[in-house]
């Protein structure tokens, strides 16, 4: 029985210490735009740390009128 408490005591412990969430996080969609207009928004997802900040430098796609970006709130 005490190792069990001990065990659970432990496991307990070790989940609190890793912390899934990171402070910098955001979610971010590609949004496409026509003459200034929205006409495609995806799905947004979150990002944190080193996938955030590579994802905020996707550079705008611009054919034509089309303009796709992504945007992170």
């Amino acid at each position: 029985m005490k190792k069990k408490l001990i065990f659970a005591a432990a496991f307990i412990l070790v989940t609190i210490s890793f912390n899934a969430c990171e402070d910098n996080c955001k979610f971010c969609k590609t949004v496409t735009y026509e003459n200034g207009q929205v006409i495609n928004e995806g799905t947004e997802t979150e990002y944190c740390g080193a996938d955030l900040i590579k994802k905020q430098a996707t550079p705008d796609v611009t054919i034509g009128s089309l303009t796709t970006k992504v945007e992170c709130r």
